[in-house]
């Protein structure tokens, strides 16, 4: 919805768009990577990078419907092959790690985000 809000006006990073949508950053990192192979945003380079439509709004119509189908599915597929014995290991191993870096002082780093080259 803040792609269609801001449509030409350039590109919003991530960061602008999860704040104001109020969606974690990592959900919509994957959203907009369904909507980029969809054809429907692209990914702009650079300090003034990020995201934004392809075409206008008013153009875009069963195609964004398809890839909140294919979101909601992949999620399901994730739900289904995760037990709450798996949940319960990753915090746990995720904690060993938080202890890790503190002991040592290291901070955590940022990583970095996958682009993947136009063709």
């Amino acid at each position: 919805m803040m792609l269609a809000r801001h449509y030409n006006q350039g590109a919003i990073r991530i960061r602008d768009i999860a704040y104001e949508e109020e969606l974690p950053e990592k959900f919509l990192e994957l959203i907009l990577l369904e909507l980029k192979n969809a054809r429907i945003v692209e990914s702009v380079r650079g300090a003034k990078g990020g995201y934004q439509l392809r075409r206008a709004p008013s153009e875009i119509h069963r195609a964004l419907y398809q890839v909140f189908l294919d979101v909601r599915d992949a999620a399901a597929k994730i739900l289904e092959n995760t037990s709450l014995a798996d949940i319960v290991r990753n915090q746990r191993s995720a904690k060993l790690v938080k202890g890790q870096r503190k002991k040592k002082g290291v901070e955590p780093g940022v990583l970095p985000m996958v682009v993947p080259s136009k063709n």
